[in-house]
């Protein structure tokens, strides 16, 4: 197993940054694309822009053979990783989807709102 794709999901505040950190040099994530000067200027209506830019950034790392590769967003649909995973075939990557639990009581950095986490929670498909 030469080239590793971790695909780190989970709720905002569940770890998933710190995790995928953790397993893998190479880290993207669509929060990335929000960062100016060290602080983080979330703006919805370039979110669809944020995940191309963390998409083409991971097919970049894989493209250029990096062995482990992290991806972490809150992939709360399927259809979300779908991409990765074609890279993955593509590029001669193993995938490994990880979701992250908050067990912890971790809170979310970015205050994503409790009514929105909620239907981040109902919305939440996983395959055993």
């Amino acid at each position: 197993m030469d080239k590793i794709l971790y695909i780190v999901r989970g709720l905002p505040g569940s770890g998933k940054s710190t995790f995928a950190k953790s397993i893998a040099l190479v880290n993207f994530e669509a929060d990335m694309f929000f960062m100016n000067d060290g602080e983080y200027k979330f703006d919805f209506s370039k979110i669809k822009e944020a995940h191309q830019w963390c998409q083409e950034s991971t097919l970049d790392a894989m493209i250029s053979g990096s062995p482990k590769v992290a991806v972490s967003n809150t992939f709360t649909q399927e259809w979300e990783m779908k991409p990765y995973y074609e890279m993955a075939e593509k590029y001669g990557y193993v995938v490994f989807s990880v979701v992250v639990e908050n067990r912890h009581g971790g809170k979310n950095v970015h205050g994503v709102p409790e009514a929105t986490l909620d239907n981040m929670r109902k919305r939440f498909e996983f395959s055993l």
